[in-house]
């Protein structure tokens, strides 16, 4: 069982930045892929970025590319995502999610068991 924590969103301008953190409680989170997800108001969940436990190998939407990076920390269970640039269109609710296994796609929601109860980004213009 992985149960998970996100925080770090916030109100920010346009072209700003922010950093989310996803800290998740059990053992093995060293062995979790994870993945980061946003929500916006009448949307579906759509990928933001993933990275995988076995060689962190990290892939990220097209929308994002260049501007968010994810990343990990095994020693404080912590998995972040740094937010550049932000544009109006990132406003969403983020959510952090945990898969057990190694080499799942980790674009697709379904795939994860595990996700946080979601954190509120929003970019004023």
């Amino acid at each position: 069982q992985v149960q998970l924590v996100e925080s770090g969103g916030g109100l920010v301008q346009a072209g700003g930045s922010l950093r989310l953190s996803c800290v998740a409680s059990g053992r093995t989170f060293s062995s979790y892929n994870m993945g980061w997800f946003r929500q916006a108001p009448g949307k579906e969940r759509e990928f933001v970025a993933r990275i995988r436990w076995i060689d962190s190998s990290t892939y990220s939407a097209d929308s994002v590319k260049g501007r968010f990076t994810i990343s990990r920390d095994n020693a404080k269970n912590t998995v972040y995502l740094q937010m550049n640039s932000l544009k109006p269109e990132d406003t969403a609710v983020y959510y952090c999610a945990a898969d057990s296994r190694t080499y799942n796609s980790g674009i697709q929601p379904w795939e994860y068991g595990y996700w946080g109860q979601g954190t509120q980004v929003t970019v004023s213009s």
